[in-house]
């Protein structure tokens, strides 16, 4: 298996050239094209994505589509579904952990599971429920923006706004926590934030989806308390 990425940062395209009898399994909605030879099967086995009660706790489709060459090598591409970056792991028997939403496509032998984030998160009210991507072969994450990686020295803390999280090796150590009390939270505009500890690495991404949303809604809400109306969407198409 040959994966390819191109646009990249901000419109990330994946191009994955598969042999005879490879296959790729991904989120439904990813694929954007593939050669005729490939075959598509959709799939809630244990042997696909995210089968067990415990890992739709993650967040992710309870289906997930294999991608098959058959009858010579062929070619499937990928894409997120908002503009953004994907990161291509390679993993020999570790685990990396991903935040719900980041997958986007892995080998069929990389076992995926949900974990909770542990108590402490759960008391923080960061509703944390980490994947566990384990095993050898390719994993391909998404994030909406550009995908940054902070290498952690042993014992050294980096700081990462809760909605930016993308993934972090399992050597990293981390919790959750609010900043500050109520009055701090809201006039911050700051909420919930991840302590990482490593050594290891963390991804983040650069944007964050649910305050890019809240600027659209901000932007095409009207003026509120100026007596404006919001627009006809309508009127855009």
């Amino acid at each position: 298996m040959e994966i390819e990425l191109s646009h990249k940062p901000s419109y990330t395209h994946v191009v994955v050239d598969l042999e005879d009898g490879e296959t790729i399994m991904a989120e439904p909605g990813a694929m954007v094209s593939h050669t005729t030879n490939v075959s598509i099967d959709t799939t809630t086995s244990r042997d696909g994505l995210l089968s067990s009660a415990k890992s739709m706790l993650g967040g992710e489709s309870f289906l997930a589509n294999e991608f098959t060459a058959e009858g010579g090598s062929g070619t499937i591409t990928l894409a997120p579904p908002t503009p953004g970056d994907v990161n291509h792991h390679t993993l020999d028997g570790e685990t990396l952990y991903a935040v719900d939403g980041a997958y986007l496509a892995s080998d069929p032998a990389i076992d995926i599971d949900s974990e909770f984030g542990g108590l402490k998160s759960m008391l923080a009210g960061a509703s944390i429920t980490p994947l566990a991507l384990k095993g050898t072969g390719d994993v391909l994450i998404e994030a909406f923006g550009g995908i940054e990686r902070k290498e952690l020295a042993d014992g050294e803390t980096y700081t990462v706004d809760n909605e930016h999280v993308v993934a972090w090796t399992e050597s990293v150590d981390f919790d959750a926590r609010r900043i500050g009390g109520l009055k701090s939270t809201l006039l911050s505009g700051e909420g919930l934030v991840m302590d990482f500890t490593g050594p290891g690495a963390v991804w983040y991404q650069t944007r964050g989806l649910d305050s890019f949303m809240a600027a659209i809604a901000e932007a095409f809400g009207g003026s509120g308390d100026q007596g404006g109306d919001a627009p006809d969407m309508t009127d855009f198409l």
